[in-house]
């Protein structure tokens, strides 16, 4: 077999079912506008992560070789992106349905994936440990992509779902701040762990 699918999905939901920089910024969005509000974002974050997979298939990262640079640069833009997502998670206050007008839609959401370091490290192992080598390009990157976008179609709601849930519990209530403090704190924990111990 090219791919290694049932390993690979296997992988893929530890990775995408687990928390991460995305996974909080779709808690959060749910608890702020609600779960049917959220999930035009919600889409866009599993198109998303397609932005990077297809030029990883063909190639994107043979760039690491002769510009290193790049890739340093892109880790570091991409961490201080989602270290201000986290700043504003931190200072955001629940109303669960009451804004749904401004929630964040979908091309808000495929710009997540792209500035998210553990997402960049997941794609890089999928094809580095899970494709046999020969395989074609077309077919590594068509499975890769097909597996992760199912196992983000089943997982991203799921997280949206329960911060949705959350937020009818502790909105107008003391534990509010605690909350978003903590989403935002877990938030650049896992980007800085998939700087320190990801590669790109």
């Amino acid at each position: 077999m090219d791919v290694w699918v049932l390993s690979f999905l296997v992988f893929a939901v530890s990775q995408v079912g687990t928390p991460g920089p995305a996974n909080m910024a779709l808690l959060a969005t749910g608890a702020r506008y609600g779960f049917r509000a959220a999930l035009p974002f919600v889409a866009g974050v599993a198109f998303g992560k397609q932005l990077i997979i297809w030029p990883i298939g063909f190639g994107l990262m043979g760039l690491a070789e002769t510009a290193p640079w790049l890739f340093i640069g892109l880790k570091y833009i991409s961490a201080g992106y989602i270290f201000w997502l986290a700043w504003r998670v931190a200072n955001m206050r629940l109303d669960p349905g009451a804004a749904a007008a401004r929630a964040p839609g979908f091309f808000a959401g495929l710009a997540v994936h792209p500035l998210n370091p553990k997402a960049w490290a997941m794609i890089v192992t999928g094809f580095t440990s899970f494709v046999a080598p020969g395989t074609s390009a077309l077919t590594a990157t068509a499975t890769i992509a097909l597996c992760l976008f199912v196992t983000q179609a089943v997982c991203h709601p799921i997280w949206t779902y329960f911060g949705d849930r959350i937020a009818r519990h502790v909105s107008g209530t003391p534990y509010e701040r605690y909350l978003m403090w903590t989403l935002a704190g877990f938030t650049v924990l896992f980007v800085l762990i998939a700087i320190f111990e990801g590669e790109l």
